[in-house]
């Protein structure tokens, strides 16, 4: 079973802290749509029997309830229990809400990062705090009962009051699922510029790590299940999609810059509108592609199942480090990993500050 990703790169404006591929040339929405019809049916039989789709972007809610429809028939997967689109709370509407659910929808991401509308303003958000929460609860008046909401931590200015505050508001809206991520500064973005100029001020490490250990607490006490690194549910409500993607199931992905993996062998397509439109036309798309070795994907097994509440086999640590015999002892990694009963190591909370650390040591 596999899941199915779409990407829709449209934005109305780029957020300030994002580098993912996007464009704000509204005006092409209807052909990259038809265009994705059309890779959709070229693809077919690449995805096999589809138990997940999830439509994200950019900010999919740019499109036409229609849009979504059109794309959901087409990849004809009526067995599939899981189909999640990202929601900018700017575009929510009681009518919206009903059409995209009513086109098959059944798991909403809505795109939140903050209640605080100084910090909305401050990361490029075209949404307040007050349309965040009217979003939330539109979308459970519309019959949507798995909703997930996104929230950002270790932003310029934010304090722990703000961020204990957020973290209340949030669990005040009753949702499923709470994905939140700290600031990255990523190349390029509009927060990296203003921080290398010194208009703000990144968060000290200690106050951000100290931020995610409120989330967490705080989550637990709530009832939620920290399964992912970044990623907190209600039993029953983890993302059956974003999961997938963890634990090595294939995946195809649709549109332009989305990626696919299809063991052994993984794949992209062009992160250019008028190449991957121009491409699918023309039936001559360039599709990137590499295969992975077994080392490969023995090192994306300990960097992805470390990232996830059930952690890694105690055997895969056995593995050779480029042939020169067995990794070191694990002592090191003492109050950073546990050894659950059934032979598997999982980061403690300690670890999951360090986390990339110890996955480096562990890959070989």
């Amino acid at each position: 079973m596999a899941g199915v990703y779409i990407h829709i790169p449209f934005c109305v404006r780029r957020c300030a802290y994002c580098d993912f591929f996007s464009t704000t040339l509204l005006e092409r929405r209807e052909a990259y749509v038809e265009t994705v019809l059309k890779e959709i049916e070229k693809r077919r039989e690449e995805a096999g029997a589809i138990r997940t789709i999830y439509i994200g972007g950019g900010t999919p809610s740019t499109l036409e309830a229609s849009h979504i429809r059109r794309m959901i028939e087409a990849i004809g997967a009526p067995d599939a229990t899981e189909v999640t689109m990202e929601l900018n709370p700017g575009d929510a509407s009681a009518e919206y809400l009903k059409a995209i659910r009513e086109a098959g929808v059944n798991r909403l991401s809505i795109g939140i990062q903050s209640f605080q509308d100084e910090l909305l303003r401050l990361i490029g958000r075209r949404h307040n705090a007050a349309q965040a929460i009217k979003a939330v609860r539109m979308a459970q008046e519309a019959g949507f009962e798995n909703l997930s909401i996104d929230l950002m931590y270790a932003l310029p200015t934010q304090t722990m009051a703000r961020w204990k505050e957020d973290i209340e508001t949030a669990l005040g809206l009753k949702v499923q699922h709470i994905s939140s991520y700290g600031l990255m500064y990523e190349d390029g973005t509009a927060m990296t510029k203003r921080l290398e100029k010194g208009e703000i001020e990144a968060v000290d490490e200690e106050t951000e790590n100290a931020m995610y250990d409120t989330l967490c607490q705080r989550l637990k006490e709530a009832g939620f299940v920290h399964y992912e690194v970044s990623n907190f549910a209600l039993p029953g409500y983890e993302a059956q999609h974003n999961s997938s993607y963890w634990d090595g199931t294939p995946y195809v992905g649709i549109g332009a810059g989305a990626h696919s993996y299809l063991p052994p062998a993984r794949s992209w397509n062009p992160s250019d509108l008028n190449a991957y439109i121009q491409g699918i036309e023309g039936g001559s798309l360039v599709r990137e592609s590499e295969t992975l070795s077994e080392k490969d994907m023995y090192n994306e097994r300990i960097m992805l199942g470390l990232r996830t509440s059930k952690g890694i086999r105690l055997d895969d640590t056995q593995r050779s480090r480029a042939g020169r015999g067995q990794v070191a002892g694990l002592d090191r990694f003492s109050g950073l990993l546990r050894l659950t009963e059934d032979g598997r190591l999982v980061a403690t909370q300690e670890g999951l500050h360090v986390l990339n650390r110890i996955i480096e040591e562990l890959m070989i």
